[in-house]
């Protein structure tokens, strides 16, 4: 057309080349300015797209390494937990091993405490209403199980103090100090024994249980029965457990549970001290709880012998009577062929043992003490025998151990209540899952746990028979255990976690490299190629001057 520039080849040329030249030199400083070879689908789709999807899974897992930071946090503050929660634990486990410990040594000894402050007392005979005279007797067994009797006599002028000196003097000179008495620190008369030997008290003159109750002993006393005599008395057994010496057959053999209550038994002497009872004979039980309260056996309080009547039956008796078996419990120990009536609540004051015979008989079994010489018993016919028991299951020290058991215990499940991060709480029932892959399929649950008091199995304490100090053990030591295996799971989790976080860091690492090495510029190469371009536009330049020349030289025609 005749507006258009006319342009010879090798301008044409020249000036096309300078345009390839100027093209390259953008994209080459294009690459320098974003570091990136590949800036968009036109660059190069196949790469551009490739490196767009590990970068989106490199990125979704960069968020999922915030939550896996989250997981181990929680852990953490769940490991934490149960290494306050071992020591609480350890200290309960430590608590019911120290109330063993104190039961073992309250069983050492019989032991009975007033309830009257005598402190201000300056004459018991006077204050009192008790006659210059009257006395009463402690009896035990000394180191041969040998019955020994000291009767003590209450005189004008007595104090508390003074008769608490008379007595154990009275044991210390005239025996080995088998019993002793003092007043503590709280005014009221104590009275116990030493090595774990039993004792009894009964009335001699005129100090029957009103006598009893005016030293401030009267809670510990029954009018017991012998033949148609009767008198203020109690048998004190070290512990809670009254247990008879052992009953042997006419050959020799120990008795059996399932052998017959009307049979007649020796003792390790060959001595008969069973037998004589027959169809309709009585052994009667009654508790006293204290506060007027009492317990008996059902059937009129009685359990009555028939000829089919064994020791075992006598047991059932009592361990399936709802009235007492909350109480006590009995049991016969073939091996041994002993009897025993233990206490297993501080309810029980006095545990009243009742037998009657039509025939009489011999009923020297030793309950209370195992020696049989404590206190012997042979029922006339027609007569009826009764013992008090009284059982030392119970200190005032345990009482303070259970309170502090009770107190770790609720500081357990103010600890585990304490233990949750972000609202998870793996101590309180709660599972934490935790995932590896952007489609979560890949995933960990770290199961919760109930390690409240009551999910540890940790029930209130009382520490009133031994049977309570070793169930309060054997629940300690379990919980212990189960804390520990927990601990060693998050411990176990927490490192699987730990590990996976680290492979998320290194295969995030390993996407953006894979697209780095997809779109990353060399800047090296770049700037290699950007000189190269810039000289090649000079020279490009300098070539479209040499081809222009050939026109200029019309110039000079005119």
């Amino acid at each position: 057309m005749s507006s258009d520039v006319v342009l010879t080849s090798a301008l044409r040329s020249n000036l096309l080349s300078l345009q390839n030249t100027q093209s390259l030199i953008d994209k080459t400083q294009l690459r320098l300015a974003t570091g990136l070879k590949v800036n968009s689908a036109l660059d190069s789709p196949s790469n551009f797209f490739a490196a767009q999807a590990l970068d989106n899974r490199a990125s979704d897992l960069s968020r999922l390494l915030d939550g896996i930071g989250q997981s181990i946090r929680t852990i953490e503050q769940a490991d934490n937990g149960v290494t306050a929660l071992t020591n609480l634990v350890e200290t309960a486990q430590s608590i019911a091993s120290s109330a063993r410990d104190e039961l073992a040594a309250s069983e050492g000894e019989a032991r009975i405490v007033g309830s009257v402050d005598l402190s201000e007392e300056s004459d018991l005979v006077v204050t009192t209403g008790l006659a210059d005279g009257d006395s009463f007797d402690i009896i035990t067994t000394d180191a041969d199980g040998n019955q020994i009797t000291e009767t003590i006599t209450l005189n004008d002028g007595d104090t508390a103090y003074s008769l608490a000196a008379k007595i154990t003097n009275q044991f210390a000179d005239s025996r080995n100090g088998e019993v002793s008495a003092s007043v503590t620190d709280d005014g009221f008369f104590s009275i116990s024994s030493s090595e774990g030997r039993s004792f009894r008290i009964q009335e001699n003159t005129n100090f029957d249980t009103t006598g009893f109750t005016a030293i401030g002993l009267g809670d510990y006393f029954e009018d017991e029965v012998r033949g148609g005599a009767t008198l203020a008395a109690t048998t004190v057994v070290a512990g809670s457990t009254a247990t008879s010496i052992s009953l042997y057959e006419a050959s020799g053999d120990t008795v059996d549970s399932g052998d017959l209550l009307t049979g007649t038994y020796i003792d390790g002497d060959g001595n008969t001290v069973f037998s004589g009872f027959a169809a309709a004979d009585t052994f009667d039980l009654t508790l006293d709880l204290g506060n007027g309260n009492t317990a008996s056996l059902a059937g009129a309080g009685n359990f009555a012998v028939t000829a089919t009547s064994t020791f075992q039956d006598l047991v059932d008796s009592i361990n399936l009577d709802t009235n007492v078996n909350q109480y006590i419990e009995a049991s016969f120990d073939t091996a041994t062929g002993q009897l025993s009536i233990t206490s297993i609540s501080d309810t029980v004051q006095n545990v009243a043992l009742s037998v009657s015979s039509a025939a009489g008989g011999a009923f020297s079994i030793g309950l209370g003490d195992t020696s049989g010489n404590l206190d012997p018993q042979t029922i006339g016919a027609g007569e009826t025998y009764d013992s008090v028991f009284r059982f030392n299951n119970s200190t005032q020290a345990l009482d303070s151990l259970a309170a502090d058991y009770n107190n770790v215990r609720s500081q357990i499940d103010r600890l585990v209540a304490d233990a949750s991060y972000r609202g998870v709480n793996l101590l309180n029932g709660d599972d934490l899952t935790t995932f590896f892959n952007e489609n979560n399929t890949s995933r960990l649950t770290t199961s919760g746990v109930n390690f409240t008091a009551d999910g540890l199995g940790l029930t209130a304490a009382s520490f009133r028979s031994s049977a309570d100090i070793e169930l309060t053990a054997a629940q300690s030591r379990d919980a212990l255990t189960s804390v520990r295996n927990f601990g060693s799971t998050l411990a176990n989790n927490l490192s699987i976690i730990q590990t996976r976080q680290d492979f998320t860091e290194q295969t995030i690492n390993t996407l953006q490299a894979g697209a780095d090495d997809l779109t990353v510029a060399d800047q090296n190469e770049e700037g290699a190629n950007l000189l190269a371009l810039q000289t090649r536009q000079t020279l490009g330049v300098t070539s479209l001057s040499l081809a222009s020349q050939s026109q200029q030289a019309v110039l000079r025609l005119f």
